[in-house]
Order: structure tokens, then sequence, then C-alpha cells
């Protein structure tokens, strides 16, 4: 009872400033349009309430089912008619509801109504009824503690939700979580466990990078030696690129069976995987395996150290675009998403620059280039011949060069590639852009007409710390976010034009993994600020309150702790150990 009772004065604070019934909607991310209703409310009672359903909505329904299950420990039964005598929760899609994600839903004495622009839409509709739920229950529980009740005095066997109607639709497309799979290797119960979490927070895309230099983390049946030899390490670093290093051997893959689990468990609940195969640099591990893919043929060993190798793909060799080709047929075999993700970052010309089959793409490119006084491609048509230093001019043709061939690839298949925002210059024109050194690149790519996300270090690069005294905290990741920087983010602010913003596909955040080295560090430098993101991707600006959501969020971690999630407590002291410093 003492964590019920802290529960219960938590939720006493949040609810000073609005009715007991508002506060059961204000959920998290908030909707657009929340409107309480005249009239009694509804009382969710075992026995008396069915989930009725279309055949089509059957796995939402089983989701409602099993989330009601969890909050309340009663089972209430699905079916596609309703019954005489009995209560409902009624799920259904709407030609009205235009918005494909969006939803209406509405409660009143008689029962509970999740309209769907689409399932997706019901899907959401779910989980804010999920989540007033939790709600109405902690108030019920508020209530008992005011009226003096027994401190033993259990839950009724009800709960009651007042009369309401919410219409609501998410702002953006694209609302994302990233997660890095190749400097630590998670396993396919704990990537599912983030999905569920990504599910709650009304997200929509999975990022998932499964390639680095630390790593290879994909079985390619046609080249088996990436996860034999690509996927193990002898040994990782120890602290930040220190001279130390564990000697410890450190692997795993998912095997394409396994892949394909994990995408029909997204699916299922709404959300697109999409995959990360990071070329031409970033791709160490893939040189271990076949070092003939380099410039140098080897030897290659799988990265221990954090950072960037200079070791990379030799663009100038045709075996590298079999390699490429035969990668990415089979990851579009076990990805349906339209988009699969090439990274493209972080990529030194160092080698190419030395290397005898890269220099003769080089000189053939520059040569062409001159002719007709502008290099091939590049966001708003041709350009003229850039004026770098001679490591950037060749990066300028090679990169743009390989770029192509690997957009070329996924065209054919009907496929689109996004990249991080260092292919802007020289990418098609249909390419897409993700924006990570900050948010300016991709305000450049969406006036020059791509369409682009938004994931910049300043607001979303959650492996850096969430306070500034880092005394006591987990990771060893430099840089400073807290929850406040990330719920002020605005993906597509009006500085931009209006052509701009809507080339703007949403946000993400990004958790890399270099200093994670168990999933509830994953878990920790998520949340809460996962639950911030939500909200810009989700919420319309004029709708955003900091302080507001600092209350909804105080209710919302009670989702945490019940799905056994490790979060940060900054926000809550009293949360905290004690004494860090006496036990």
């Amino acid at each position: 009872m003492k964590q019920k009772s802290l529960i219960g004065i938590l939720f006493i604070i949040c609810c000073l400033s609005v009715s007991p019934a508002r506060a059961q909607y204000d959920v998290l991310p908030l909707p657009q349009s929340i409107e309480i209703q005249k009239g009694e409310p509804f009382a969710l009672w075992d026995g008396l309430v069915q989930i009725v359903t279309p055949e089509n909505l059957q796995g939402e329904a089983e989701f409602l089912q099993a989330y009601l299950k969890d909050i309340t420990d009663s089972t209430f039964p699905i079916a596609q008619k309703r019954e005489k005598g009995m209560r409902y929760i009624e799920l259904s899609l709407s030609p009205k509801v235009t918005a494909p994600e969006g939803y209406v839903l509405t409660i009143n004495k008689k029962g509970i109504t999740i309209a769907g622009g689409s399932a997706a839409g019901v899907f959401y509709g779910v989980q804010t009824l999920r989540k007033t739920v939790v709600n109405a229950r902690q108030l019920q529980h508020v209530t008992e503690l005011t009226n003096q009740l027994s401190a033993s005095s259990a839950t009724p066997p009800f709960t009651l939700l007042y009369p309401v109607v919410i219409t609501d639709a998410p702002r953006f497309s694209w609302r994302g979580m990233h997660l890095d799979c190749s400097r630590h290797f998670w396993s396919v119960d704990f990537v599912k466990k983030f999905i569920d979490l990504l599910a709650l927070h009304n997200m929509n895309v999975f990022h998932w990078h499964l390639t680095d230099d630390q790593g290879w983390r994909i079985e390619i049946k046609k080249w088996p030696r990436l996860t034999t030899i690509g996927s193990q390490r002898s040994g990782t670093i120890i602290g930040t690129n220190s001279d130390l290093d564990d000697g410890i051997p450190y692997g795993g893959y998912y095997t394409q069976a396994e892949l394909r689990e994990v995408v029909a468990y997204a699916a299922a609940r709404h959300i697109t995987i999409v995959p990360e195969i990071d070329m031409p640099g970033h791709m160490l591990a893939a040189l271990a395996a076949y070092p003939e893919l380099g410039c140098t043929g080897g030897p290659y060993q799988v990265g221990h150290y954090w950072g960037v190798y200079k070791d990379v793909l030799c663009v100038g060799n045709p075996r590298v675009y079999e390699f490429v080709q035969d990668v990415l047929t089979e990851v579009m075999d076990i990805f349906p998403s339209e988009v699969i993700h090439i990274g493209g970052d972080e990529t030194p010309s160092e080698k190419w620059q030395h290397c005898k089959k890269c220099d003769e793409i080089y000189v053939k490119k520059t040569l062409e280039g001159r002719v007709s006084g502008q290099v091939e491609g590049g966001s708003g048509g041709p350009r003229t011949m850039p004026e770098y230093p001679y490591e950037e001019m060749v990066r300028s043709v090679l990169q743009p060069y390989f770029t192509n061939k690997v957009f070329n690839i996924l065209a054919s298949k009907g496929r689109r590639a996004l990249g991080w925002d260092e292919i802007l210059d020289g990418a098609p024109q249909d390419a897409m852009i993700m924006s990570w050194r900050g948010s300016a690149p991709g305000a450049k790519a969406a006036e020059a007409g791509h369409d682009v996300v938004m994931a910049p270090t300043t607001h979303c690069y959650f492996d850096y710390q969430q306070v500034e005294d880092t005394r006591f905290e987990p990771s060893r990741c430099g840089g400073f976010i807290p929850i406040e920087r990330v719920y002020s983010l605005d993906p597509a602010p009006d500085s931009l034009s209006v052509e701009a913003r809507r080339h703007i596909l949403g946000t993400q955040a990004n958790l890399w993994a270099e200093y994670m080295t168990n999933e509830q560090m994953v878990e920790y430098q998520a949340l809460p600020r996962m639950s911030a993101l939500a909200e810009v991707q989700w919420t319309q600006p004029e709708r955003k309150d900091y302080q507001a959501f600092l209350l909804r969020l105080t209710r919302f971690t009670s989702l945490f702790e019940h799905y056994h999630y490790t979060y940060a407590k900054h926000l809550w002291p009293d949360r905290q150990i004690p004494n860090r410093w006496q036990f």
C-alpha cells in the first residue's frame, strides 16, 4: 500500500489544476482535442462489458483485451456483435475519420467506441483508452485516500470513465526511434520489448542499425562470413578509447528467421522497421570477413575501438557493387519497408586517395564534370565543380558515385534510399535525408525538395547524458540533452518555407550503443526522454506545454514500472537512492 499511497499523493498534486474528468484523458502524447461531455460515466466492469470488433480489427481487439487484462486483471470477451444486456467497447473503421492514423474515441454511459481512419488509427485509439483506464484507476484510488478509507481497502472491481469525445491524429507521419545493435548486441526478446515501448508512445518507425565497424548483425546467406567472422570481435576497448582492451570475445547476430519474426511482431503494432546497412564507411566488420572489398586488401579485424575507421569499401571495385546488390536483395526480402537506410555518414576518403581503382573512377568523373562544367546529381539540380581541398574533392566525387549506384539498386526494386545528411551533396532527388549534424542540413535538404527526417544531435541523441552532474550516471558518453530540450524541439519550424515544411516527414531519437553494455542502460537512456519526443512527434505545437507535460509524465511513469522498464528518475528525486554515498 505504501507504493499506492505515493502514486495517490502524486496524482492529487497532478490534478490540482484540472477536473477529475479531464485528468483521466490527459494522457501522453496529448491528443489534439478532448471534449468532456455531460452525463453519467461508463463503468468498465468485469462480466458486463464486451469488446465488439469486425474481423479485420481482430488484432487490435486482442491488444485491447490484453492491455485491459494487464491493468484490471479482468478478461473482457471479444465478439463480432453486441449482446443484449452487455455494455461494449466497439472498434470500427470510419470514412468520416479522414486522417489515415487518426481516430475518434467516444465514451458515454452505454459504451465506448473507437473509430479509426485505418487499423493503425484504431490501434492508437486503443493506446489512448489503455492510458485513460490507468489514469482513471489511479484517480479512484485517490478518491479512496481523500475519503480516508481503510489502508487495506482494495481497488473497486470497476473503473469509471467520464463521458468524452476525443478527436485525434498525429502531427508527423514519421515517429521513430533508432537502436544500435552493432556496437553492442541485443537479444530478440529485448528488441521486442523495445518495440512495445514504441507502441506505448504511438511511434510507428523502428530504425534498426544492424551493421557497423564493431559488428555485423544480420545473416546474409550469399555472404556467410559476414556473420561467422564479421559478427565477432576479439575484444572491446575499456572506457573511452583507452589503451586497455578486455580481450573478451564478443558478438552475436540475428538469423533471417529471427528478423522476420521481429518484423511481424512490429507490423502487428503498426510499426515499420527500417533496416540500416551503413556504407561505404563503417564497414570494417564486413572488410574483416571479405578483405577484397577494401582498397588495401587487408588484413582487417572487426573494430574494438569507438569512432571512425579509415578503411572503407573500395568504390572503384566492381566486386563491391555485387556485394551491395546481394546484401540489399536479401535485406529487401526480409524487410518490406519502402525505405532502406544506406548510412553514408563519416566516410574518410584517405584510402580512396591512394587506391588505383578509386583514382580511375575519380579521374573519369572529374573529367566528365569538367567537360560539362557540372557534377552529376545533387540537390536542386546540376552544380559546378567544387573548390575543396583534395580530400574533400575526392569525397565529393566518389561518395555521390557510390550513393547513386546504391540508390539505383533500391529504386529498381521499388524502394527508397534514406541516408545520413552527408549524402546530401550529389544525392538523387528522390533520396531521403536524415539530418543528424544539427537541423540545418535537414532544412537545406527540405528546401531543395528532399524528404527529411530530423534527428539532430542537439535534441535527439539519447546516448548523451541527461544531467550535467554525471558522477552517478551509468553511461560514459559525452554530450548533454535534458528532457526539457527534447521537448522544445520543433522539427518543422515556421522559419522554413511552407513547401519545405511539407518535406519534413517527422523526427526520431537515436540510441548509439558504444557505452550501453546491458539492456537496462538502453531503457535508462531512452526514458523518460522518449516520452518527451513522443509529444513532439504527435501533438500540434500550440498544444504543447512543458509544465503540463511533466504532470502527465508523472502519471505515465506508472506504466514504466508496471511493465518493468528502467527509467531515469532525475525529475523525481524522492524515487532515487536516498543517499548515494552511504548504503
